[in-house]
């Protein structure tokens, strides 16, 4: 597939993973959210607030070249995806959480992303830039976002059954569809995601790492439980990269492939740190079980 018809077809992609999102989501999930304000909150304030300027350290800690470095913020403003729900759901976090948080996040980023594009163009490229998100093209984010969502979530409401038994065929033709598309679209470019790998291979897995940290402590230190802590770092530390290189790369949108580089190659690297954060938290989290059964066993034979 060549890179020209992968760019075409990378909106249709993402409509397609939004779709999917939408069949599984209810009212009842924002409902949700307002039973639990607190952790939506704490989840909420990392990733609007926290992490944007996390990375924007990162980013002068690792002086980056300007393009890059708005590739990183775009990356670090993107919401979280459906990736998130599954590492939730192997890793025992709070899956209802994960879509509660997933559909509001997908809402703020309509509003929060261009704006911080666009302050990361006029502070990196410069003011008179042509690059950015004016109005139009926050339309078309909009549509390509919130359009395929509210379809799937009337599908789910007039058509349960039906939408029941279509979310994960999907989901699997999302995955297999972003799949090759992604590939088709790198070969294209990849002389230049070589040309930049080990500039931003460092800066790229810190950011992961530190975000998957962030979303998991944050709302232990304010006393929230392991399972929806573990929801919150998923959330917090998988963004969608499929939403930033769409971004990046379309022709209507940033038309410039190296603002899409950092999120090219974290979306090949996440995979693989948040399975290892998640064995990290799933151990120590057991191992504190595994002693206080141990000392309560202790006391019955005393």
């Amino acid at each position: 597939m060549g890179s020209g018809l992968s760019l075409a077809l990378f909106p249709v992609a993402l409509g397609i993973v939004m779709l999917g999102i939408g069949l599984s989501l209810t009212v009842e999930d924002f409902r949700r959210v307002a039973r639990q304000p607190r952790v939506v909150l704490i989840c909420l304030g990392c990733q609007m607030l926290v992490l944007p300027a996390i990375c924007l350290g990162l980013v002068a800690a690792f002086d980056l070249r300007p393009e890059l470095a708005v590739g990183m913020m775009l990356l670090a403003a993107s919401p979280g995806g459906s990736t998130a729900g599954l590492y939730s759901h192997l890793f025992r976090g709070n899956v209802a959480l994960n879509v509660s948080l997933t559909a509001i996040n997908s809402v703020l980023a309509l509003f929060t992303l261009p704006l911080i594009v666009n302050l990361s163009v006029a502070g990196f490229v410069g003011a008179d830039s042509t690059i950015g998100l004016q109005f139009g093209k926050v339309v078309q984010v909009f549509a390509l976002v919130l359009i395929p969502i509210a379809i799937g979530m009337l599908l789910r409401r007039r058509f349960t059954a039906f939408a029941l038994r279509m979310e994960r065929p999907v989901k699997i033709i999302s995955v297999l569809v972003l799949a090759v598309i992604i590939v088709g679209a790198v070969a294209g470019i990849k002389d230049d995601v070589l040309a930049t790998l080990g500039e931003l291979i460092g800066v790229v897995v810190l950011f992961n790492l530190t975000s998957l940290a962030v979303g998991y402590l944050a709302p232990r230190l304010l006393r929230a439980g392991h399972r929806d802590s573990v929801a919150s770092s998923f959330e917090i530390g998988l963004h969608n990269a499929t939403l930033a290189i769409t971004i990046g790369m379309s022709p209507t949108l940033l038309d410039n492939a190296t603002m899409a580089m950092p999120s090219v190659v974290y979306g090949s690297l996440m995979f693989f740190t948040a399975a290892a954060f998640g064995l990290v938290v799933t151990r120590r989290s057991a191992a504190p079980s595994s002693t206080v059964a141990g000392q309560t066993a202790r006391r019955t034979l005393h």
